[in-house]
């Protein structure tokens, strides 16, 4: 689906959404109930950023529709046994028709789950880690549009957490990739201005208590 110029469309029903939340009904789910929510759950936390390097070179929709075969291959995304995982394993999850098989994101999960522990045990849960990340307020466009949000690909503080995670030994977390991830859980609201889900994330983001 091409874009409009103002990044948004009005369905049947007069709803107005950020246009790829009107691309499939997948993502009309994704955009109105998740997309842009805050989230302090070490699981999602942990799963997404997975997920997310499963995405990339693939489209978001593909791992999307994939989603619960991921959570079945990967124990629901359980850092521990996650962490846990052996070789037998890995061999095994390349045989999986239903997640993306490939070699090196699958080891890159199973790594990255042994330096989620590492986080925890520093910090307390993933959650104090990444939201120590989220960005001033005042960095942020007062007015988010079309315009400025399509030339986003990363932001400074995207790039500061994928540097540090990197530092810390994980593996496909790249700035766009760390972008992603922050935009999905709420670190960022980045639905377009006049985006029915905007002022909801708005709200979500004013009710939710930022983990010590």
């Amino acid at each position: 689906m091409k874009a409009p110029r103002s990044g948004l469309i009005t369905d049947a029903r007069d709803v107005t959404r950020c246009f790829w939340g009107m691309s499939t009904a997948d993502y009309r789910k994704y955009h109105d109930t998740e997309w842009g929510f805050p989230v302090k759950d070490d699981v999602r936390l942990f799963e997404k950023i997975c997920l997310e390097g499963f995405q990339s070179g693939l489209s978001w929709l593909t791992i999307l529709r994939k989603r619960d075969n991921f959570r079945a291959a990967f124990a629901d995304f359980d850092i521990d046994k996650v962490a846990r995982f052996r070789p037998a394993k890995i061999e095994k999850l390349l045989t999986d028709p239903g997640i993306v098989r490939h070699r090196g994101k699958i080891v890159s999960t199973i790594n990255n789950a042994k330096r989620a522990r590492e986080l925890k045990d520093e910090f307390g849960s993933l959650a104090a880690y990444f939201w120590r990340h989220e960005p001033d307020a005042k960095s942020r466009p007062r007015r988010l549009t079309w315009a400025k949000l399509k030339t986003l690909s990363s932001t400074p503080e995207s790039t500061a957490l994928s540097k540090d995670l990197k530092r810390r030994g994980w593996s496909f977390v790249g700035p766009t990739t760390a972008y992603a991830f922050m935009q999905a859980m709420g670190l960022v609201n980045d639905h377009v201005e006049g985006c029915v889900a905007r002022d909801k994330c708005e709200k979500a983001r004013a009710r939710f208590k930022v983990p010590a």
